[in-house]
This record gives C-alpha cells, sequence and structure tokens, in this order.
C-alpha cells in the first residue's frame, strides 16, 4: 500500500514527494560530516540515484526529500513506511515515520522536528491513523533522544527486528527500540511541538 500524501510545507522544511531533480541536493548533503550515521542507512554520494530510484520503487514505502526553505536544498530523506489497515477494512490503523536522515548541516536546526510535526500532522489529522511508529537502532542513542523530544513514547525493545545499517553487520539484524504516538495523545504532543518549534521559525 503506497499512501498518497502531497508536499507537505512548513517554515523550516518542505517535505516533496522524493523524485529525481532531488539526487545532486541529496547527494552533497551525504558527504557532509558522516560522523552520526554509524547506525543509519545514507548512500554515498555515487550511490544516491540508485538510492532515490529505490526508494520510490521500495513497496510499502511513500517518500520524501526534505527541503531546507531557507535555501530551497533538499537536505535528507524521510517517509511513510509500513502502513496498515483495520481488519477489513481499507481505512488507515497506523503507520510508521521511518527512513528518515539529514545531512550535517541540517541537524540540529529543527528541521528534525518539523518535519516529524508535519508527518504526525498529516497522518492523524488528514489519514486518520490511531497511531504513528517510530524505531531505531536499539544502540543509536542520539536517535533514541531525537525520537523522545518529539514526544513519541518508549514502547521497548524489540530484538533482532530489523535489518542492520551498521558498518560491518551487512546482512545481519539488529535490536530495534520502538517508539510511539497514539491519536488520543496527538493533541499534547502536537501543542509541546509547536511550542518548541515557536522559537526556531
Amino acid at each position: 500500500m503506497r499512501l498518497r500524501v502531497p508536499a507537505l510545507p512548513g517554515s523550516l522544511v518542505r517535505l516533496e514527494p522524493l523524485e529525481e531533480r532531488h539526487v545532486a541536493d541529496l547527494a552533497a548533503a551525504a558527504e557532509e560530516d558522516r560522523s552520526s550515521y554509524a547506525f543509519t542507512l545514507v548512500p554515498r554520494s555515487a550511490d544516491m540515484a540508485a538510492y532515490v530510484r529505490g526508494q520510490r520503487e521500495r513497496p510499502g514505502l511513500t517518500p520524501f526529500a526534505q527541503v531546507r526553505v531557507a535555501d530551497g536544498r533538499a537536505v535528507g530523506c524521510t517517509g511513510y513506511w509500513d502502513p496498515r489497515t483495520w481488519p477489513g477494512r481499507e481505512a488507515l490503523l497506523a503507520v510508521e515515520i521511518g527512513w528518515t536522515w539529514l545531512g550535517a548541516s541540517a541537524q540540529g536546526t529543527g528541521i528534525n522536528a518539523e518535519a516529524k510535526y508535519l508527518l504526525f500532522e498529516h497522518a492523524f489529522e488528514v489519514l486518520g491513523a490511531a497511531r504513528v511508529d517510530l524505531k531505531t537502532d536499539a544502540r543509536n542513542a542520539r536517535s533514541r533522544r531525537a525520537i523522545e523530544r518529539t514526544g513519541a513514547r518508549f514502547e521497548g525493545v524489540l530484538r533482532k527486528w530489523s535489518p542492520s545499517w551498521a558498518p560491518g553487520e551487512e546482512g545481519g539484524v539488529r535490536d530495534s527500540a520502538m517508539f510511539s504516538v497514539i491519536d488520543e495523545e496527538w493533541p499534547d504532543v502536537k501543542a509541546a511541538l509547536r511550542l518548541r518549534l515557536g522559537s526556531r521559525r
């Protein structure tokens, strides 16, 4: 199932459906300081065109380029992943936010928080989801802190749950730290994120 989602505009970032026109910007962003990518799949610049094609063709993934509003450059990717419907119905029950990375110059600028806000808002208020999931390598303390700052609730660690992207672990599996926001929590999460973003905008 692929979700049909338009561009989602914010003050710091605009989430655009991922296209080949984003390749050059993403290739440059991926070659900035790569020290934060120990547990994250971020292709090298030479592989970016193939990566973008693969993301666009991956079943169950609705990918976006994260375009920095300040200069109009694509500085990373994110997406909706693994949408699940209610049993016996077409309506969306839950979806994951995943496949997320940002170039070093975009990290710590509020772009990640606003991108999550836009994706949460669209999932709950337009798509009608009851739950949004997020997960990361259980060893990735930086990513876990970033997810927690969005207001998502930690649910535990699922052992050997996802493919590992850590160097030297190709073909292996990792333990995944699981987080979520559910529809009843969204109003409070939304208010907190808006307050947090207010100082960035």
